[in-house]
């Protein structure tokens, strides 16, 4: 069994910067892709990075250039660093690690943009 657990989430005024880090814990072995997904009130939950286990990285095109995503794969952990944080981006973040053609997602941290 593989738990996700993501941390960080925040209240940040605009223009400000958070980190966010997932650890994937238990039968955890051979972890593929790690990802960041995040879901506003009544929006679909959206894709925002990936990152694969040779540290290949994409982005969507909304936080491009503003969030970066790393991972530590001794420690089984991915992290989001948040930068010019913006309104538009407050939502529920969740990350999702694909291992062994399964999908794992944790239970997701909160991240409110507001002055």
């Amino acid at each position: 069994q593989v738990h996700m657990v993501e941390s960080g989430g925040d209240l940040v005024q605009p223009g400000g910067s958070l980190k966010l880090s997932c650890v994937a814990s238990g039968i955890v072995f051979s972890i593929n892709a790690m990802g960041w997904y995040r879901q506003a009130p009544g929006k679909k939950r959206e894709w925002i990075a990936t990152i694969t286990s040779r540290g290949t990285t994409n982005y969507a095109d909304s936080v491009k250039g503003r969030f970066t995503i790393s991972r530590d794969n001794a420690k089984n952990t991915v992290y989001l660093q948040m930068n010019s944080l913006k309104p538009e981006d407050t939502a529920a973040y969740y990350c999702n690690a694909m291992i062994l053609g399964d999908g794992y997602w944790g239970q997701g941290t909160q991240v409110t943009v507001s002055s």
